[in-house]
Parts: structure tokens; sequence; C-alpha cells
């Protein structure tokens, strides 16, 4: 693969570095003057609809970053990766997580292997494991019928499906739950399982290789609590044939290690897969998911792929200055290399939508989070930015005076829909419109803001004045859906992959891989024996760690 060009070589960073130099945002005037912006700047990808029109762009700002774009060879990039290229250099992957939603009879071949039709036959097999669940076939040791599924796994692994079946609670079929157990901290695994039967738990062990430290360590005390639960209810006797019956019956795995799987009690059989072009990231479509389609059933998992697909399409299809994936991920360039942002909030109106930023913490903060690029050299420019948020209105009593008033530009992103999942009514109030109206009313208040002279008329006093002036201009997209579906949730989240693959192509890193995440991982392995007791290793400190595993074995009393 060829090196990555420099984007700050470029002519259309110079072009914009001029550009941003020269900005003196006025969304009102703006507004004023182009009675059209609101229209031509909103775009739209399968059935979302975006409004960028109140961001700090204009014109000319909006051409020289589909220039950039162009310069930094983006197209390329973006057939390379539906391709199946190897542009996970330092692993030497393809990155397909586009092919596990393409459908069947589709035809991809990577490394001579026909993907999409793996894709579809592990697919398969989760759909009639999910079909087994729901309709009561699959039981117990006991016979009965399982009505908790547990997902246990970390990162990707959990992220992803636990943010997806809090968005679709909805669709979940009655009498059937979901929990999900990730934290090593054995408080999730024992808050999680507290007030379950034993006799209708089912585990769902998510590790690819499974060997993940904190998955496996949750497992074994998942599987330690089924068997201490069925003894001491007399289920099961001490013995060991029993107790492999109870875990076969209770644990699957999604993971391709199956010798290791069946080392556990868990029969391969029972076992899905997939494949080391999947990152973990980008995985909640992928068998990762098991556990949202057992939760929401076959037929609305395949509606959640086929809205990962429609915006694949346009992303792929579209043209640069229409399309959405590709005009919000150079938005997040120009506010984080050209006006200095650093952080980006997220702020979706929807309940349900409440794990979506921290979902969007390891989309983009894993991804992008890079000091070098492809081929090893160093990036010449800022990369990644600190994704955040929580819903509307919460934020709106918590964190929003600093988007308002505050010295730091943040950039936001507002999520509603128009169809609620809930109406209700407060006597004559439709509280779904009270709570758009307070969508609406943010994004405008953030671009358009409150002049002193408007403070004055209002009779405010005159010291008080300065404190109650709402600079504006301060940067906002709005994206609409008319409903939160299956469908729509699998949009929104391909948009943000997308979003940020556009990112990480201009700045020419790798978006694919995370070593970043090993080190610590190998250093908490290597301090385990001196956390417990282990002098030696212990002296092998240094003394800001020594001092504070001395203060936690001091303390520790049970």
């Amino acid at each position: 693969m060829s090196a990555p060009v420099d984007p700050t070589r470029t002519e259309a960073w110079r072009t914009l570095s001029g550009l941003a130099d020269s900005l003196r945002p006025d969304l009102r005037a703006w507004f004023a003057d182009d009675p059209s912006r609101a229209e031509r700047l909103t775009f739209e990808a399968a059935e979302l609809r975006a409004d960028l029109s109140k961001n700090l762009i204009t014109d000319e700002v909006l051409a020289a970053l589909v220039d950039l774009a162009g310069e930094v060879g983006l197209p390329d990039r973006i057939a390379a990766m539906f391709a199946g290229k190897h542009i996970n250099v330092t692993e030497d992957r393809a990155v397909l997580h586009t092919a596990l939603r393409a459908p069947e009879g589709e035809r991809l071949a990577v490394d001579g292997h026909e993907v999409v039709e793996q894709v579809h036959a592990e697919l398969a097999k989760v759909y009639a494991f999910a079909d087994r669940v729901r309709s009561g076939e699959w039981t117990g040791v006991t016979g009965k019928p399982i009505s908790t599924v547990i997902n246990i796994g970390i990162g990707g692994s959990d992220l992803g499906p636990v943010m997806a079946y809090e968005a679709l609670k909805p669709y979940v079929k009655e009498g059937l739950e979901a929990r999900f157990i990730s934290n090593i901290d054995p408080t999730d695994l024992a808050t999680k399982t507290a007030g379950l039967d034993p006799e209708t738990t089912l585990f769902i062990v998510s590790s690819k290789t499974f060997g993940t430290l904190e998955t496996l360590t949750n497992a074994r005390l998942a599987r330690a609590w089924l068997l201490d639960s069925l003894r001491a209810a007399g289920v099961i006797d001490a013995g060991d044939d029993q107790a492999k019956t109870a875990v076969a019956k209770h644990f699957v795995a999604v993971s391709t290690a199956l010798d290791k799987v069946a080392a556990f009690g868990i029969d391969p059989a029972n076992a899905f897969g997939f494949w080391d072009w999947v990152g973990g990231r980008y995985s909640v479509d992928s068998a990762i998911g098991t556990s949202l389609a057992v939760a929401i059933g076959p037929e609305r998992f395949a509606e959640f792929l086929a809205g990962f697909r429609a915006v694949d399409d346009h992303f792929r299809t579209a043209e640069p200055t229409r399309n959405l994936p590709i005009l919000l991920g150079l938005l997040n360039v120009w506010y984080g290399n050209f006006l200095g942002a650093a952080t980006h909030a997220v702020l979706p109106y929807a309940q349900y939508l409440h794990r979506f930023p921290a979902y969007l913490q390891q989309l983009t903060m894993e991804s992008n989070g890079k000091g070098v690029r492809y081929d090893g050299s160093p990036v010449t420019t800022e990369t990644g930015e600190v994704f955040w948020g929580e819903p509307g209105t919460n934020g709106q009593h918590a964190f929003y005076q600093l988007i308002h008033q505050g010295t730091r530009l943040i950039p936001t992103d507002f999520i509603a829909f128009a169809n609620p999942a809930h109406p209700l009514r407060d006597g004559d109030t439709d509280v779904h419109e009270l709570f758009l109206a307070n969508f609406f009313a943010q994004t405008a208040a953030l671009a358009f803001g409150k002049t002193a002279d408007e403070v004055r008329e209002e009779g405010t006093p005159e010291p008080i004045v300065p404190a109650r002036v709402f600079s504006g201009n301060r940067p906002s997209t709005s994206i609409m859906a008319p409903a939160l579906t299956p469908a729509v949730l699998g949009q929104l989240i391909a948009l943000y992959e997308h979003l940020t693959f556009v990112q990480g192509a201009i700045w020419g890193i790798d978006s694919f891989d995370q070593w970043g995440v090993e080190l610590g991982k190998q250093l908490a392995l290597q301090l385990a024996p001196a956390v417990a007791g282990d002098e030696a290793a212990l002296a092998a400190q240094d003394s800001s760690t020594r001092s504070l595993i001395t203060y936690y074995r001091t303390q520790r009393t049970r």
C-alpha cells in the first residue's frame, strides 16, 4: 500500500487554513442573507435527515473540505475497504464489517474465500438458535424455557449489544430479558445475576479468542454461580456429569476458538463465529449480536442489518457533495484541525439511545486515537476528538451551560425521532411534542444566541446583562428520522462508522487497529502477583505504584 498523503501539504489544506483564519461566524446574518441555507445544507441517507445549516461553514469551506477528501484519496480508500483490501495494515487484514450486512447471494472473495456466503451461513445458525430460545424449544437443565439471556463480553463484545438492546427495547419479546456483564469488578456479575432463576438463565460468552481476561474471568464466575445455585436448589448433585450437562444447557459462545470453548464445557456446536476482518467495535451486526437477535428475533435483526446496508450503499455511491458520512466526517476535521475543537457532543433526544454516546466513545476514539500514520510515520496534525454525551433533556440540566456560554468550541450532534415509542399526554399536552420543542429550541439557541439588547428589552438590570447574553454561533448538526426502528438504528450506527473512517482517511491513519489497549492489559497481568502479596514483585514496581498497592493491601479487610 502506498504511503498516505500528508493532508497538511495539500492545496485544500492551505485553502482551509486561510478560510479558518478569516472566518467570522455570524449564523444570524448567514441565515438572513441566504433564505435557502437550511434547504441547501440538509442531506439525506436512507431514512436519516441531517440539517448541517447551523454549522460554522460557508460554501467555500464545504467545497475546500470536499477537495481535501479528493486530494488525500478518500474515494480510493472507500473502494479499497469495500473490496476487501488489507487496509488494516498493522494487522495485515481486510476491513469488512460492511460484508456483515451484505444481502445473500452477493459475491465478495477475500483471500480466496467467499465472505458473504460465510456470513449468511453463520447468520443462519444464529437465527436458528434465536428461534429455539424464543419458542421455548431450548430449555435449561430442568426443562424450563429461558427467560433471561446474559451476554458476557467487554469492549465491542459488550458496548454494541447492550446499546442496541436498550435502543430496541420496544421490540424485545415479552417475557424475555437480556442482561450484560462486562466489568471485571465483581459487583457487575453479582448485581446482574441477583434475583435470577438459574434454571431459566442462559449465558452467552462473547470472546473471539476465548482468552479475553475479563470475559473469561466473568464466565468462570458465572459458571460457578450457576452450578452453586442449582446445587443449593437440589436441582443437580455434586457430581461432574450433571455439572457438565448443566453448563452445556446454560452456556453458549461467540468465538472461533472451538477447542477452548469445549474445554470450558460449551458444546462447540453452540458456538457462533466471526472473522478477523471484523473489529470488535464494528461487530454488533455479527454473531456478537446474538443476544440482540434472541431478544428482538431474526426478522427484526434482519431489518437492523438492512439499515446498515442502506447507509453502506449511500456511502459507497453518493457524490461527495451529497454524501452524508463524508460530509459529517469532513466537518469533524474542520472543527478539530482548523477551529480547535477537542471534543464532540452527541445528544440523543430519545431515552432508548441513552447508551449510544458510550458506544460512540469506543467506535470513534479507539479507531482514531492514533499518533502514527498507517505507514508508521508520525501524524502531521491532531487526530481524533473526545466523544461524549447524554440524552436530552437530562443534559440540559447538567452540561449544556458549558456548550452555550463556555469558552470552548463544542460541536454537537442532536438526534431525534418524529414518532415516539410511547405517545403520552399530560392533560392537553402531547409530551413528545414538548420534548421535541426542547430539541428544536436548543439548536436554535446555540446557533443564534441572545444579544445584549435583547436581554435589556426583557427588563434585565444592566449589571446582570452580560451574564444573560448568549453569543450564539455554537455549531450543531440535527439528525432526524421517522422513528427509532431496528432499521434506523442500523443506519445511525453505519453513519458514525463511516464518518469515523472518513476522518481516519484524511489523517492517513489506520482506524482499525487498537494497539493502545494492549499495554495496560499486559501490565495488569505483570502486576497481579504484587497485588496478591508477592513482596519481590512489589519491590520491582515504581514508587507510586508500590505505594498504591501497599495502601490497598493494608486497607483490604475481606
